[in-house]
């Protein structure tokens, strides 16, 4: 099963003593489970940003101790640089990355904000979605007087820091405030146009960014710009919210670009920012020859882009994840400049730990010959998942057929469908391979216990419970996956491909043996429970959908029986 993931991208207010920096990244790594990215030294900006991923505990936990190692090294009263600041820390933000939610991990910015505070003694400033109040989401508005601005600030009625409001002291001169928030994922994006006008590529960047161009008088483009009441220039809004654009030219690639920051990937998808530029570009002209994109991306990002640019095409995305993906990044061009290598450019898939020894990575040949060695796992529990995961890759196949079948084309969404629930039910079976023999390690593990003493055996037989009802429970849940397989091959055999009516047999017949299969190792490994209740009612379930699964089984068979 995925753990939830978050990435924390702090910006230290040193970015000149590479000691200082490596000290700072070193406490961050100590931490276990985290994984560095990426370390961005400025020497004028003097300002480094490090990014690093890992599961929610340890990320809180890293970036404490990389603001209490900043505290330690740096002294904000020293400190100079173009960039603004107002602390060794200045900005530290949580971003969701899978698993996890915007409103999830501005609680845990501010459970961190206030652990700061209290420990380290430095002031925070909550932001973004962690602000309290509406005008605090605006990081200026924080970080408003920069650090020059502290000693009034920090003791303030009005404007003390949401953690840690106390007088202006050496130590805070030394530390200054820190800004603590969450925020969505920001990519960062360039456009490549068949021009070299930046000019041209900035009217493109007016036209589609959030805060658009200013208002002339008489609407020309050499006209005055106008102002409101208050002396202010009035704009006229872009088509794109959340998002921020420049145009420029590149030397090294001899082209203009509109420069992209997607602040907002909820409002403004890469996909949907990609289309508009195109838009934008071609009513001026122009056309948009490809895609860069700057740093990393989340998984999903890709994974929403492929599906839209599929359906555009009125073709199924119920497909593998890595055939999504490659659609993304032809259909955005997003190799155009350089090879666009997934493993590089996917947070997620930068962070996958490739030592790690999965079934599910196996050819056929190589399950097959691990499952027939002496060694008991893989069992009869990850081969009923594995079944279960053949049933649903051939209702799957069923629908993927049908939506592409000639003389079928307005049913191509009907089929879509179902082959994207077909591709979630084959991704959990697949998990639950692995994850079944992980719950027979586990009882291993617990059997190893040592039992001389009184408390070692009590310990003991708890984890033995602990594991055996796991190992009880991790087939169950292959089984009710494998019951929801039924619906999936019942409707391709009813409606789906005539040529491939087989299949979906085939596929109700390999769910059929799944159900049958993990129920055995439910009754097997309940046997082992010593609270009985829990276990007569495991048992009692896994009899329920073994019933279920073979009048589900005859209804498909007949159905197939019928049409050939």
């Amino acid at each position: 099963m995925q753990r939830p993931l978050i990435e924390c991208v702090p910006n230290f207010s040193e970015g000149r003593d590479r000691n200082v920096i490596k000290a700072i990244t070193d406490a961050i790594e100590s931490v276990e489970g985290i994984r560095l990215l990426d370390v961005d030294p400025g020497e004028a900006t003097n300002r480094t940003v490090v990014t690093f991923v890992g599961e929610p505990e340890a990320v809180m936990e890293a970036a404490f101790r990389g603001v209490k190692k900043a505290a330690e090294l740096i002294d904000m009263s020293r400190h100079h640089g173009a960039h603004p600041r107002m602390g060794a820390t200045d900005v530290l933000p949580l971003i969701p990355v899978r698993d996890i939610t915007l409103e999830q991990c501005a609680e845990l910015a501010r459970q961190l904000g206030k652990r700061i505070a209290s420990e380290l003694s430095i002031p925070v400033y909550a932001y973004e979605a962690s602000a309290f109040t509406p005008e605090r989401k605006n990081l200026a508005v924080c970080r408003r007087g920069e650090y020059e601005a502290l000693p009034e600030r920090v003791n303030s009625d009005n404007d003390a820091p949401d953690f840690g409001r106390q007088p202006f002291s050496e130590a805070v001169a030394r530390t200054g405030a820190t800004a603590v928030g969450a925020r969505d994922f920001l990519i960062a994006v360039n456009f490549n146009l068949n021009t070299t006008s930046t000019r041209r590529a900035n009217a493109i960047a007016f036209d589609v960014r959030e805060k658009g161009r200013p208002k002339r008088e008489g609407g020309k483009p050499n006209g005055k710009p106008m102002k409101d009441a208050d002396g202010n220039v009035i704009m006229l809004p872009g088509t794109l919210k959340g998002t921020k654009a420049i145009g420029w030219f590149i030397d090294e690639y001899g082209i203009a670009q509109v420069s992209m920051n997607i602040t907002d990937i909820a409002a403004t998808p890469l996909h949907v920012a990609f289309d508009e530029v195109c838009r934008a570009a071609a009513a001026r002209g122009i056309r948009v020859t490809g895609t860069e994109i700057v740093g990393l991306v989340p998984k999903r990002t890709l994974i929403d882009a492929g599906r839209y640019f599929l359906h555009k095409q009125q073709r199924s995305s119920g497909i593998a994840e890595s055939e999504i993906i490659r659609m993304a990044v032809k259909s955005m061009g997003l190799d155009e400049l350089a090879p666009f290598r997934p493993e590089e450019k996917i947070i997620e898939m930068m962070i996958e730990d490739s030592s790690a020894k999965k079934l599910t990575d196996l050819t056929c040949t190589g399950f097959a010959l691990e499952t027939a060695s002496e060694s008991p796992a893989p069992g009869g529990g990850s081969i009923s998942a594995y079944m279960g995961a053949l049933a649903a890759a051939l209702g799957t196949m069923v629908a993927n057929l049908s939506a592409h079948k000639a003389g079928w084309d307005d049913r191509w969404e009907e089929f879509s469908n179902y082959a994207d629930g077909g591709q979630l039910l084959l991704t959990h079976l697949l998990d639950l391979v692995d994850e079944d023999t992980e719950a027979f390690n586990r009882v291993m593990a617990a059997i190893q216990m040592p039992k001389s003493t009184e408390e070692e055996r009590a310990a003991r037989a708890e984890a033995m419970e602990a594991a055996t009802l796991y190992a009880t429970q991790v087939p169950l849940r292959t089984m009710e996956a494998a019951i929801d397989v039924f619906p999936l091959v019942e409707a391709m055999a009813s409606t789906g491909n005539p040529a491939s009516v087989s299949d979906a047999g085939v596929g109700a017949l390999a769910a059929r043996a799944a159900v049958h299969g993990a129920a055995l190792n439910v009754r097997i490994n309940a046997a082992g429970l010593t609270d009985r209740a829990t276990a007569e009612s495991l048992v009692a379930r896994a009899a329920e959908l073994t019933q279920r699964a073979d009048t589900l089984e005859q209804k498909v068979l007949e159905i197939v029986n019928s049409k050939i």
